[in-house]
């Protein structure tokens, strides 16, 4: 009988092979169930769909043995619809453990097919090269679609960060956040800067690296010139937070780094990216600040730059406190300020001793959490006693 094709194989044989790609479809099925425990727990709407699957791919064997040129063009179109369907409920690392399985059962069961020693050979090595192009085009297969699926998650999480950013309606947010994986109740903090890189996957990789590194989940978005994360998580100045900013503001280019306050979830994240853009804006009225800086640290320089949010700080936890605690203390720290710093010249002018200032300087410090010793914290009280008075002025306080 003689040979009509690139594998030596009689149209005898192919005719055989043909008639048997059903049943050794359903023994491939057969031998998953029996071999692999995972399989055998699928629902059976998911098994009959292997079992469909095994039989395309045992009748583009039959046609891949016919002509071998057209091997990774026949393989594709056999299993176009595999991966799409396997990827929702298997893995690769299984889909490859079925393929190998598969090929086993082939190699037990094609030998009976062949006319002779000769065919039997070119139906081993042709099943072990099909297995191998099967192998292939489903891992590109499983890649086209985490490729696919990375892409949209990209484009998922700049619509968070967009709506974080520009303080959409919670759910929405908060429903996107939710299929990306994160934890809408868990705090959260936002960091802005400019980015370190004009190619969006070299800005991502950066950040995710060094985000896992502290072990924090991030939400990112590239918006033009400037770099927001969200960051999961406490970043509260204890032992424990104290270098989760810092790390994660070496993902940032050259420039001021801005994290607002931290926020109890998702849903009020919004408010830290205000405050953080806020600072971003303001900052470069502090050359000397720190990196990264937080926007409650820029009080002074928000406020001159006109933010109404951070007058507002400014005059419930600093300026009112002071005037509530009476007018001896106010006149204190006011004296103080204009003396320039001067303590001794600060009680002259009070006709008071230099220990009831320092009592007094002491006192103020505890109320407000800012030392009028100190250039920085001396700078936040004296803008708070002036942005109070404004205040008072205009009738709104």
């Amino acid at each position: 009988m003689s040979a009509t094709n690139d594998h030596g194989l009689s149209p005898t044989t192919l005719r055989e092979l043909e008639r048997a790609s059903g049943r050794l479809a359903k023994a491939s099925v057969a031998a998953l169930e029996e071999r692999l425990p995972w399989f055998a727990r699928l629902p059976a709407d998911q098994r009959a769909s292997v079992l469909l699957i095994s039989q395309a791919g045992a009748a583009g064997f039959v046609r891949w043995m016919r002509d071998s040129k057209e091997a990774l063009r026949l393989t594709t179109e056999a299993f176009r619809s595999a991966p799409r369907e396997l990827s929702r409920w298997i893995s690769l690392r299984q889909t490859v453990e079925i393929v190998r399985l598969a090929v086993e059962v082939f190699e037990e069961h094609l030998p009976e097919f062949a006319a002779d020693e000769a065919e039997r050979a070119a139906l081993i090595e042709g099943i072990l090269r099909y297995g191998r192009e099967i192998a292939f085009a489903a891992a590109n297969s499983y890649a086209a679609a985490a490729e696919a699926r990375g892409a949209w998650d990209a484009r998922l999480e700049a619509l968070v960060v967009d709506g974080v950013v520009r303080g959409d309606a919670e759910e929405s947010v908060l429903s996107r956040a939710a299929a990306l994986g994160w934890d809408p109740a868990g705090s959260a903090t936002v960091l802005v800067g400019n980015p370190p890189s004009d190619d969006p996957p070299s800005v991502v990789f950066e950040v995710r690296s060094k985000a896992a590194r502290v072990g924090r989940p991030v939400l990112l978005g590239v918006q033009g010139s400037r770099l927001v994360v969200v960051v999961a998580g406490s970043t509260t100045d204890t032992e424990a937070d104290r270098e989760i900013l810092p790390m994660l503001a070496t993902a940032f280019a050259e420039g001021p780094v801005v994290a607002g306050p931290t926020v109890s979830g998702l849903a009020e994240a919004h408010h830290s990216a205000s405050e953080a853009l806020s600072g971003l804006r303001a900052v470069v009225g502090w050359p000397a600040a720190p990196r990264p800086t937080r926007s409650t640290d820029l009080l002074p320089e928000r406020a001159l730059a006109g933010d109404a949010e951070a007058e507002r700080v400014l005059v419930e936890r600093i300026a009112r406190p002071l005037e509530d605690a009476g007018p001896a203390l106010l006149e204190t720290i006011e004296t103080y300020l204009e003396c320039g710093g001067v303590l001794e010249n600060c009680a002259r002018q009070l006709f008071v001793h230099p220990n009831t200032v320092r009592y007094r300087l002491r006192k103020a410090a505890e109320l407000t959490g800012h030392n009028a010793g100190d250039p920085r914290d001396a700078l936040v009280l004296r803008t708070a006693l002036t942005v109070g008075r404004l205040a008072r002025s205009r009738g709104l306080w």
